[in-house]
């Protein structure tokens, strides 16, 4: 039986992230702290001895994933598919610019309904477009075999709900991730099982009837 599992890695802090900007897919850097918390992050994951590292190809994720990549030797394989959603006319504005001007679309959004957010991508979409970039890449690990996807939170939230198999209108309620925290998915016969979600340390073994 096979026992891969996948780590979705989100990128460190960005000024835009502090500012409360919607990022989408505009190029932001990391900012000191940013870099601080990949590099925390990366000795983390580096004990998992991951076998391969994917990433977004923006300046914030790769930058997070050449942290991990320096601790393990392991060769970066970017893939624009896990770029963050693309929102149109969203992006550069703050959160409260977007409720203001686009109250609607937004409460439509946070209620399940599939939205182009600023005339950009549907959620599924992105995650049309990201989980099968993910699938591909565990299709070459060992059994055994450990993967660490460098993407982004609202692409990382939809790829984990394809993956798993839940429903569109449910993707919300998995909640978003902290600046270089992660989460982890174990394959079971079943399919795909979400045992991590917004980590920040090492994933423990359940212990229990769950198990």
């Amino acid at each position: 039986m096979r026992d891969r599992r996948i780590v979705l890695w989100r990128h460190g802090q960005t000024a835009w992230n502090l500012e409360r900007r919607f990022q989408g897919t505009t190029d932001i850097p990391l900012t000191e702290s940013g870099l601080d918390q990949a590099r925390r992050a990366a000795r983390l994951l580096a004990a998992l001895r991951p076998d391969a590292i994917l990433s977004s190809d923006l300046q914030r994720t790769t930058a997070t994933a050449a942290e991990l990549a320096a601790l393990t030797g392991l060769d970066v394989t970017y893939d624009e598919g896990l770029r963050e959603t693309y929102a149109g006319a969203w992006q550069g504005l703050t959160h409260e610019e977007i409720v203001a001007r686009y109250a609607e679309q937004y409460a439509a959004w946070k209620q399940g309904e599939p939205v182009r957010r600023g005339g950009g991508e549907l959620e599924t979409e992105v995650a049309e477009r990201a989980a099968p970039v993910v699938e591909r890449g565990v299709d070459k690990l060992p059994d055994s075999g450990t993967l660490v996807v460098v993407s982004h939170g609202g692409t990382i939230r939809t790829t984990i709900g394809r993956l798993i198999g839940l429903p569109p209108h449910t993707w919300e309620a998995l909640g978003g991730l902290s600046n270089c925290s992660w989460s982890v998915l174990g394959e079971t016969v079943r399919g795909w099982r979400l045992m991590e979600h917004n980590a920040g340390s090492l994933p423990e073994p359940v212990l229990g009837d769950d198990d």
